[in-house]
């Protein structure tokens, strides 16, 4: 009677038989290999599948770092281009910020010219009443002069100094008599005035003759003769002009 054998039986006579077979018969091996084929791929095929693998994820880490180097460079370009605009947003504040400099600048410089012109009207209206005054007798002439000569002082940084010396052969009034001047000495130049608050046809050959006077008297002569004064009418202007003299209607007109 024959014996059955088991199917565990059978898979350990397989396992230690099968090597020796295997080496013993080469059709045994090829008819295993071909119907394990489909179930467990050849070594060649695992080392292209490995190798295919590798590769793929070589071309992964190559797509993701080129991903990231092209975000980089979009990045950095964003930023470039964030910087420019906000030094181009600076740079137009620096502009701004410069007009609005300069329009203070302007500003300031266009106030101080009106208040420096408002200041001399103030002191034009102010001598012209004072020249009203000394000619009323509300103030004496001398303080009109002296005025009129503090203000070419402090203009013109000159020194104005007043002269008063006797005519004995009475050239300038005809007779004896004390001759005051106002002579201004500047770079070698001799200026005489005349500063007072009202000028008439015969005050202005008065002038005349005195600066005539002190150039004899001293032997040199006038670069330029001046009056100053806010009341000059309309025939001793005529007079000064035939004269060569200068007029002026007030201390800062004077170009000295």
């Amino acid at each position: 009677m024959t014996e059955l054998v088991t199917e565990e039986e059978l898979i350990r006579s397989i396992r230690s038989h099968l090597p020796q077979l295997l080496r013993s018969d080469q059709s045994l091996g090829d008819s295993i290999l071909s119907v394990t084929r489909d179930q467990f791929p050849t070594k060649v095929e695992m080392e292209d599948r490995f190798t295919r693998m590798l590769n793929e994820l070589a071309q992964d880490r190559e797509a993701q770092s080129r991903k990231w180097e092209e975000q980089k460079e979009e990045d950095r370009r964003k930023w470039e281009e964030q910087n420019r605009k906000w030094e181009e947003q600076n740079r137009k504040w620096e502009e701004q910020n410069c007009k609005w400099e300069e329009q203070k600048q302007e500003d300031r410089r266009k106030w101080e010219e009106s208040n420096r012109r408002f200041d001399e009207t103030n002191k034009r209206i102010d001598r012209s009443i004072g020249a009203l005054g000394a000619r009323w007798g509300i103030q004496s002439e001398r303080a009109f002069r002296d005025a009129l000569a503090g203000i070419l002082v402090e203009s013109f940084g000159v020194e104005v100094i007043n002269v008063n010396e006797f005519d004995d052969e009475g050239v300038v009034f005809g007779r004896p008599e004390q001759v005051e001047l106002d002579v201004i000495i500047k770079n070698g130049l001799l200026i005489l005035c005349e500063l007072k608050s009202s000028m008439s046809q015969s005050d202005m050959h008065t002038f005349e003759r005195k600066v005539r006077f002190y150039e004899r008297r001293h032997d040199r002569q006038a670069t330029r003769m001046i009056v100053v004064s806010p009341m000059i009418d309309d025939r001793a202007r005529r007079a000064g002009e035939a004269l060569g003299i200068e007029l002026y209607p007030d201390s800062l007109d004077v170009s000295v």
